[in-house]
């Protein structure tokens, strides 16, 4: 039985077996025949030639597809997400990380906010034997019977609260965490996730999903470029261009420097607005985490602006990860340790 833990976020899809982490962006694209390999004039390297066929559907997926497809798919919508999407990028993920016919045992999250309504449907699409064909980029393809046995789907902030609880194998590293009340703040693409874990028991009053995603900050970056170049760049392609502070637009340089500085405080300022209207009540969490990528990317902006004890995001590492370790690791408990500490649906 092997125990992996999958991410399926807007922005990127992350996954791991414990062994080997695969992330790559969310999105989907027809698959073409490629004529000349521009792995000939560079390493590319193997993770980024992701080719599925899925359903007699062939996609090329996350850089690949941005590179190489003429229709792109990529949605910020919640249901078409779910409908269209999750299924495609779980399977490219697991095909890549484990055997063909290896029972797997999965654990993955769901915003807060869609938990309820769809936890139950993405338990039915996921399990259940899915046949993947996997092309590499020299046109070589093998067929794999991915038989995922069970799927554990819990609210998706508390993957981070997972990794810092438990280690690799499933053990209490941190059993502080148990006693305390904890605060979550999960910043990702699209949403961000607000949660409270009173000693272990999910508190509803502190947890919500809310639009204060990354994504926000990117659309009014895309819009002063829309605006200035007459060119519509689409969310996913601004991930590199926002790092280097510039992007290039027909031979065009603009300087984004400034701009990502002023739209990241203006949501840090929005997040931290909605901590403080969401756990008014709360006045005795002990600790506060601020996870996910967008987490690691406001942390400058945020973290100065949350009151409490808030514990500082780990640069080192990528935050990215926090959600998936965590899923991978509580799957480790439930499965190879025991029952884990009361998680109510």
């Amino acid at each position: 039985m092997e125990i992996l833990g999958i991410d399926i976020g807007f922005g990127f899809t992350k996954a791991t077996n414990g062994e080997n982490s695969l992330i790559f962006k969310s999105v989907l694209g027809d698959a073409t025949d490629i004529q000349f390999s521009d792995s000939a004039l560079a390493d590319s390297g193997e993770e980024e030639h992701l080719q599925v066929e899925i359903d007699g559907n062939s996609y090329f997926v996350g850089e690949l597809a941005e590179r190489q497809s003429s229709e792109r798919y990529f949605t910020l919508d919640q249901t078409q997400f779910v409908d269209r999407f999750i299924k495609n990028l779980a399977l490219t993920a697991a095909a890549r990380l484990v055997k063909s016919h290896i029972p797997i045992n999965l654990v993955t999250g769901l915003p807060i906010g869609y938990y309820r309504e769809h936890k139950e449907e993405l338990a039915k699409i996921l399990v259940g034997e899915h046949k993947v064909v996997i092309t590499s980029a020299n046109g070589d393809s093998e067929e794999k019977t991915i038989n995922i046995n069970r799927a554990r789907i819990i609210p998706q902030p508390w993957g981070s609260l997972f990794n810092l609880m438990l280690n690799d194998v499933g053990e209490m590293k941190d059993k502080r965490l148990v006693k305390e009340k904890i605060g979550v703040i999960d910043v990702g693409f699209r949403t961000s996730d607000y949660s409270i874990s009173d000693k272990m028991r999910y508190s509803e009053r502190g947890s919500r999903t809310t639009e204060s995603g990354i994504a926000r900050a990117f659309n009014v970056i895309a819009t002063k470029l829309r605006e200035k170049s007459g060119v519509n760049v689409e969310l996913y392609r601004l991930y590199d261009a926002v790092d280097e502070g510039y992007i290039k637009i027909r031979g065009e340089k603009f300087d984004l420097k400034s701009l990502t500085k002023q739209v990241f405080s203006q949501l840090a300022t929005s997040v931290a607005n909605e901590v403080d209207r969401l756990w008014v009540d709360d006045w005795d969490i002990d600790t506060v985490i601020v996870s996910g990528g967008g987490g690691s990317v406001l942390a400058e902006y945020l973290q100065p602006l949350l009151k409490g004890n808030v514990t500082p995001v780990d640069k080192s590492s990528d935050a990215r990860m926090n959600n998936v370790t965590g899923y991978w690791k509580f799957g480790k408990h439930v499965w190879a340790k025991g029952v884990m500490p009361s998680l109510k649906d």
